[in-house]
């Protein structure tokens, strides 16, 4: 006789846990939407003084009209081509007097960096405010003193003159005869002392993480002074290089006080024409037009160079 087996049950479910209070409910709603209040007034401060002003401009761009008539949008995007076909000098001229000037900025500023950040000692701090002394003077009053110091008649040019340098600088096309004034050269000397900060600012910052161990640490592998800046202090100061250089070449690009004050006619920026555009020839499509063109070209420079240059830190 078989013997019968009795069916299996399946276990109970297990009970729902009890329903957190509705207190308590909102406060975890609160605590999670306290990152979002504190970026609240941010992103209001960006979308009412970047975007909004942003859209305008683009709007501006696309619209015909005169200042007697009125502009209004047709999208007329003819407006960028002509513009671009007919200011294109001034374009280049911004790229290499804003690259020359990064270079320089970057030649001078970190033998200076790394000099605050391993060799300053109890004489750092002083040197910090030497270097951050210049933010207290206003931008154009340090611009004007260049009128001074590069005058015709100042110490500058007649130094350069008795060394024959302006003879060189003159067959370069970086001067005229024996005057700096109203000449390229200039130019690019005061966009290098105006921007010189900003380069030596991420440089000390990035020079002073690194731990000097790595430096004895070379020196006990009976490397060279020369080859462990190359293999080891360089390459770990890239983020500050790379961020040095951003922050001089991106604003001298845009730059036009320098170019107004130091230089002539011939060495105008984009940034001059843009503002002669908006404030003398009341032409505002063909402004923001620029304006749009020349914020493409530095976003597109901009993103190649971070890629390029592979620091991880930035991209």
């Amino acid at each position: 006789m078989s013997a019968t087996t009795a069916p299996e049950t399946a276990p109970p479910a297990p009970a729902p846990p009890p329903a957190a209070p509705a207190g308590v409910r909102k406060a975890a709603l609160r605590k999670k939407l306290v990152p979002y209040w504190l970026l609240l007034p941010g992103i209001l401060w960006l979308l009412i003084f970047f975007a909004a002003p942003l859209v305008y401009q683009a709007s501006t761009s696309v619209q015909t009209g005169s200042l007697e008539e009125g502009f209004k949008v047709t999208w007329h995007f003819q407006t960028y081509w002509d513009a671009l076909t007919e200011y294109y000098p001034q374009f280049l001229r911004s790229v290499m007097y804003a690259a020359t000037a990064t270079v320089l900025c970057l030649l001078l500023g970190y033998p200076l960096a790394y000099l605050i950040a391993f060799r300053a000692g109890r004489w750092r701090n002083l040197v910090m405010i030497l270097v951050i002394a210049p933010f207290f003077t206003s931008f154009l009053i340090r611009t004007l003193a260049w009128k001074t110091i590069l005058s015709d008649s100042g110490p500058v040019v007649g130094v350069l003159n008795s060394l024959h340098i302006l003879d060189v600088t003159s067959q370069l096309g970086l001067t005229e005869g024996e005057r700096v004034l109203a000449t390229p050269l200039a130019v690019v000397c005061g966009l290098t002392y105006n921007f010189l900060p900003f380069m030596i600012l991420p440089l000390y910052s990035s020079l002073e993480r690194i731990d000097g161990r790595l430096h004895e640490a070379a020196g006990d592998l009976y490397a060279k002074p020369f080859t462990t800046f190359r293999k080891v202090t360089f390459p770990l100061s890239m983020p500050g290089v790379v961020a040095g250089t951003l922050l001089t070449f991106i604003p001298a690009t845009g730059d036009y006080i320098n170019a107004e004050l130091l230089g002539s006619t011939d060495q105008k920026m984009v940034g001059n024409v843009i503002q002669s555009q908006f404030l003398r020839v009341l032409d505002y499509p063909t402004a923001a037009a620029l304006s749009f063109i020349l914020m493409a070209a530095i976003l597109a420079m901009v993103t190649v160079y971070i890629r390029r240059s592979g620091t991880e830190d930035l991209v």
